[in-house]
């Protein structure tokens, strides 16, 4: 089960088969947490359908989310860009830089494939089967999972997610 709502900067919903995140403030943030199992070592892929979206404008994965919010930020942008970003005790930090890939569709609307391999301190990024580049981190080690759309600029994103499967792989 996601958590689902609607706030000030968008909402939250179920749709047919897929969770839809829609920002509608500028330069808006919006996550949902999947209430699941912690997980640590694992595979998990998630197709993501971003109908509204440009530039700046940023989707993806939450992984190894903890209680206190501490996690790893698997994001795409709409210019066809990926990146990590890590959230430790409310300081936000970047194991793994925006980097260009022709795996990461630079325009929406679109369907990608977010996959991440996650073993101990490794974690192995893939978009449409294709790696893209690994990090190596044990500050969290362990947590759930979540999705997020942010918006770059002025303009409202929309985000569909779907279609998640997760494996254990220890």
């Amino acid at each position: 089960m996601w958590s689902l709502g609607k706030t000030p900067v968008g909402s939250i919903a179920l749709g047919v088969n897929e969770l839809s995140l829609a920002v509608t403030q500028a330069r808006g943030y919006l996550f949902s947490l999947c209430q699941g199992p912690t997980l640590d070592d694992f595979y998990a892929e998630i197709s993501v359908n971003p109908s509204i979206c440009r530039g700046e404008d940023e989707y993806g994965l939450l992984l190894r989310v903890s209680p206190s919010l501490n996690f790893f930020r698997f994001a795409l942008t709409c210019n066809g860009m990926a990146r990590v970003d890590r959230f430790l005790d409310g300081v936000a930090s970047a194991p793994q830089p925006p980097v260009l890939s022709g795996a990461v569709p630079p325009a929406a609307p679109s369907v990608s494939r977010l996959g991440v391999w996650a073993r101990g301190k490794e974690l192995r990024f893939y978009a449409n089967g294709q790696y893209l580049f690994s990090i190596h981190d044990s500050s969290i080690p362990a947590g759930g999972l979540g999705v997020f759309a942010r918006a770059g600029g002025e303009d409202m994103v929309s985000v569909n997610f779907s279609k998640l499967e997760v494996y254990d792989v220890k």
